[in-house]
């Protein structure tokens, strides 16, 4: 059933100020709507699929939401460890850097990933990585402390929430076991290979999108970009690979 209502003015300035007002709160409306439909994609709140629901629990929680550019840095190396970020839209890379300010890209997390969260569930004083966009990306910040203590209202799903997390420190341990072995080869050819044979197990196709270009990939597996980009070319000629920027199948 749709509901009408005509409202009349005498005031043009009224009329005015009242359009306005619809058009905000509109907005602002679309832009809930667009965070819920987002949230949603997270494996943080997975299973927690009823709106209203999920609308009561995002109000136990402590947010705070922004959009980064292109290289920004959303969390520094040495600051407080206190929040848990999800990605709403873009992507973000998880990084280190030495004293030399030489870099090496230790994860890629995309629209739903969520980053920080073992940082701040151990109460490190302060981050050992950086997080930077990868591109433009909406990020929301979570209070840490709100999803691992029960809230004083009770939500329903808050265990769930609690136990997600849990499942998601459990995922991002095997994922950094996966990379230790990318590493553990001696060579750049070895290292490419793990890595692009773990990528291709993963999506189930030897065919596969990287979200690295050649320098970001160099520094996810610790090689020199030179190397890696000779060292591509060689394996294209001999058959192995077939790759265009960064679309890569295996042969």
């Amino acid at each position: 059933m749709t509901l009408l209502i005509k409202i009349y003015y005498t005031n043009p300035r009224e009329s005015v100020a009242h359009a306005t007002k619809k058009n905000n709160q509109e907005k602002l409306l679309k832009k809930i709507i667009m965070t819920i439909e987002s949230i949603k994609k997270s494996p943080l709140f997975a299973g927690i699929d009823d709106n209203d629901q999920l609308q009561a629990m995002l109000g136990c929680l402590t947010m705070r939401q922004r959009v980064y550019a292109k290289d920004e840095f959303i969390l520094r190396a040495g600051s407080i460890a206190d929040s848990v970020g999800i990605v709403l839209l873009g992507g973000v890379y998880v990084i280190q850097e030495d004293f030399w300010g030489d870099r090496a890209i230790l994860a890629h997390v995309g629209p739903g990933g969520v980053f920080g969260e073992a940082f701040s569930c151990t109460e490190v004083q302060s981050l050992p990585v950086s997080v930077q966009a990868a591109e433009k990306s909406e990020i929301m910040m979570i209070d840490c402390r709100k999803i691992t203590m029960v809230c004083t209202s009770a939500c329903a799903f808050h265990t769930r929430l609690i136990r997600n997390m849990l499942q998601i420190l459990a995922e991002n341990n095997i994922l950094l076991t996966r990379k230790m072995e990318y590493l553990s080869k001696r060579t750049t050819r070895e290292k490419l290979l793990s890595f692009l044979s773990a990528q291709a197990a993963l999506s189930n196709n030897s065919r596969m999108e990287l979200p690295y270009n050649r320098q970001e990939l160099a520094d996810y597996l610790c090689v020199n970009r030179s190397a890696l980009s000779r060292e591509l070319s060689l394996m294209q000629k001999e058959g192995l690979i077939r790759y265009d920027k960064n679309s890569f199948e295996l042969l």
